[in-house]
């Protein structure tokens, strides 16, 4: 097996299409065509997860988040990030960061974190925009069911739980070619004239170049006339963060209390309690000051994010409590996450949960 089957699983799984534009998702290090040898998962990468994955007789490193983040002119090994890279590249280890879009995922990290603190009724805090799209095409009547079929078989017309697929039958719209007009010709050449019908068929963006490589397969036109939109409507399966509640209502002590037990963080820094009980919380790993007003919208008691700056806890405005768990706190169960999805499938190789600890922030 190669490392490239490892990262096609993932990526089938997690899309990295999701991923913030900002970010730096995929391979950053490495030869996929190598043969796996192991697979070491971390959080960070670090010259000590590198020398870890060396130990453990792992070359591929599945990396929450990317040690390239930003471009690199030079590799000198000035810089941790050189340092990494020159090593990682020298012992034949591969690279790979899933980070947002992980986070992106409906049962990424932040469904992560409402399962360890026990959340009913979910859902995504924001949808991520224009992720669903819409494929117009013809197709002749007696191919038309082939088609259709084969784009169904692809995921095409599933849209979480619902499947959208609309078309015009023969007599109701469907289109003939005009006496005079020029025939099509099909892939062998030969020569038709056929009713056509019009396929309406909706699907997630990461399937486009499977979607039109599905049609032009099937489609018997030469030159196939189709169109591409993207759709407006909301998508709950895509979008960064959660929102949920807890089963019964919590006081707000006893709930920091579950945040601080559950996640561990050395000390847990919050603004000042605008209720006394607790039931709706909003959840998202990471750096999440982005979404405080978002949660309010969403009418949260609680909004459980980190990287919060002083002047962030000011827009809480009496209208929800803010909490601090930490950057590293608030994803270390990513690991976890990680290793249950490449265990159902890579049973015959070790996939190794890293044992370093690397949050940079110290505190005494």
């Amino acid at each position: 097996m190669k490392i490239k089957d490892v990262i096609n699983y993932l990526e089938n799984k997690i899309p990295p299409t999701y991923a913030e534009d900002f970010d730096n998702v995929g391979l950053l290090v490495g030869n996929q065509e190598l043969q796996l040898k192991g697979i070491l998962i971390t959080l960070d990468t670090l010259e000590s997860v590198v020398d870890e994955a060396i130990e453990k007789s792992c070359n591929l490193i599945i990396s929450f988040h990317p040690i390239i983040f930003k471009g690199l002119k030079k590799i000198t090994g000035k810089s941790y990030v050189e340092r990494v890279v020159l090593k990682a590249i020298k012992h034949d280890i591969s690279i790979y960061a899933i980070h947002t879009a992980l986070d992106n995922h409906k049962f990424g990290v932040n469904n992560m974190i409402c399962e360890k603190l026990d959340l009913i009724n979910r859902e995504i805090l924001i949808p991520q925009a224009s992720t669903i799209k819409k494929l117009t095409t013809y197709i002749p009547n007696n191919s038309f069911t082939k088609v259709q079929k084969a784009l169904f078989h692809i995921g095409a017309g599933h849209i979480g739980n619902y499947s959208n697929c609309s078309f015009k039958l023969k007599g109701q719209g469907s289109f003939k070619p005009e006496e005079g007009t020029d025939p099509y010709v099909g892939k062998q050449g030969e020569v038709h004239h056929e009713e056509e019908t019009q396929l309406n068929i909706t699907y997630q963006k990461h399937l486009e170049s499977e979607v039109l490589k599905c049609l032009f397969e099937n489609h018997p036109y030469e030159e196939v006339a189709y169109e591409i939109e993207t759709l407006e409507n909301i998508n709950q399966d895509i979008g960064i963060g959660m929102i949920g509640e807890f089963k019964t209502e919590l006081s707000t002590t006893e709930a920091f209390k579950l945040i601080k037990a559950t996640f561990n963080p050395n000390i847990l820094r919050h603004s000042t309690p605008h209720k006394k009980s607790i039931k709706k919380i909003a959840v998202l790993g990471g750096s999440g000051s982005f979404a405080i007003e978002k949660a309010i919208t969403k009418k949260a008691d609680i909004y459980m994010t980190a990287d919060l700056k002083y002047h962030d806890f000011f827009r809480a405005e009496d209208n929800i409590t803010l909490v601090d768990v930490g950057h590293y706190e608030s994803e270390h169960y990513t690991k976890e996450l990680i290793h249950a999805l490449l265990q159902k499938k890579f049973h015959n190789f070790a996939i190794v949960l890293s044992n370093i600890n690397t949050n940079p922030i110290q505190y005494f």
